[in-house]
């Protein structure tokens, strides 16, 4: 029942217009300047450079936040609803 209550008020939190712009911003930010001047290291973690491993990560994070955004816009289909058939 907790994680239930705890991902609808989530849900509830990322409907709103505001969460998109922050996210778009820091997505923004994130491919910047100096971001990349701190990943952009001569190190590799398993064999893969820092850098690479930083937009890899940063892509599936910023998947994931699309995911949880498109989510709470579409409408909820559990309770018997269909949808109409153009």
């Amino acid at each position: 029942m907790f994680w239930r209550s705890t991902r609808h008020r989530l849900m509830k939190r990322l409907q709103l217009r505001e969460s998109w712009i922050i996210f778009f911003i820091l997505g923004n930010v994130m491919i910047n300047f100096p971001f990349l001047k701190i990943f952009n290291q001569p190190i590799s973690i398993m064999g893969f450079p820092l850098l690479f491993l930083y937009f890899t990560l940063g892509w599936a994070i910023s998947i994931g936040v699309i995911y949880l955004f498109t989510q709470t816009t579409e409408p909820d289909h559990q309770h018997g609803e269909e949808r109409p058939h153009p």
